[in-house]
């Protein structure tokens, strides 16, 4: 679960940690869920347990209508003790539709007993063939949002000049799609995810598009705070060892990015020493 923090535990040579800051928030995973898809309510809650995240996201949508107590609904049979609810907009087709359902994100976290929680994952997808975002009405919905005292996480292509605009009205990260939603290609953008993480003064949270655990880890070794999965966990043929994979994939990833690789050589270059060896 979230809480409020003043200090920013920093990743040392020796001391690797998951933790990440997200405004006055602090997560003790880099990896996120999405809840949607999965065969049934109790593989969702095994997986996002076997994942080890703090922080799922669930449409609003979706838990219109929910009734306290009822157990057939994720929202009655996870953790809320450990974890932290980022409403999403999912559906939204405008600005207007975006902002209404996001009042009622906040409500519902109210009802969990979340008082504190002003998370938003915003989404505006006018687009029903590709569910590509809308750049325009994205910073628009979201400049309302954070006038109104959320904390506004964007939904958005992989576009450098949005994720620089958004980041300056206030928005607490920007979450580019490494590739389209559900489609599982990995990151399909690479030089444009690197251009808005080398500019970024906010997280950079990797959303869409991963297939796979190797996407999961190229994603952290580009250097991205988190990643945000859903599809590559729920349809895998074992959803609860996948989302084992994903959570040990963004450790490494993270690892390997504080690191610092080697230099690429077109050259080969001897691991021994040659000198002591006669010829």
């Amino acid at each position: 679960m979230f809480s409020q923090t003043s200090n920013i535990q920093s990743d040392t040579s020796t001391n690797v940690t998951n933790t990440f800051n997200l405004a006055n928030m602090s997560f003790s995973s880099r990896l996120m869920l999405g809840t949607g898809k999965y065969n049934n309510l109790l593989e969702a809650k095994k997986s996002i347990e076997a994942s080890k995240t703090s922080l799922v996201t669930v449409a609003v949508r979706r838990l219109q209508g929910v009734k306290k107590n009822h157990q057939d609904n994720l929202l009655n049979i996870l953790n809320w003790e450990s974890l932290s609810l980022l409403p999403n907009t999912a559906g939204c087709t405008t600005v207007e539709e975006a902002i209404r359902i996001a009042a009622m994100g906040r409500e519902i976290c109210k009802k969990i007993g979340q008082t504190e929680n002003t998370l938003i994952k915003l989404e505006v997808i006018p687009d029903p063939q590709y569910l590509l975002p809308d750049p325009i009405g994205t910073l628009r919905a979201a400049e309302y949002l954070i006038n109104k005292k959320f904390t506004v996480l964007p939904y958005i292509n992989s576009d450098p000049i949005l994720a620089k605009q958004l980041e300056e009205i206030g928005c607490a990260t920007v979450m580019p799609l490494g590739s389209p939603i559900g489609s599982g290609c990995g990151l399909q953008n690479i030089e444009n995810l690197k251009i808005i993480l080398e500019n970024a003064k906010i997280p950079v949270i990797i959303d869409a598009g991963i297939g796979t655990a190797s996407d999961a880890a190229q994603a952290m070794e580009l250097g991205a705070t988190a990643i945000l999965v859903n599809s590559a966990i729920a349809q895998a043929k074992s959803p609860i060892l996948m989302a084992t994979s994903m959570k040990l994939a963004v450790e490494a990833g993270r690892s390997s990015y504080l690191s610092g690789r080697m230099e690429i050589s077109k050259y080969a270059q001897a691991s021994s020493p040659l000198i002591g060896i006669s010829i």
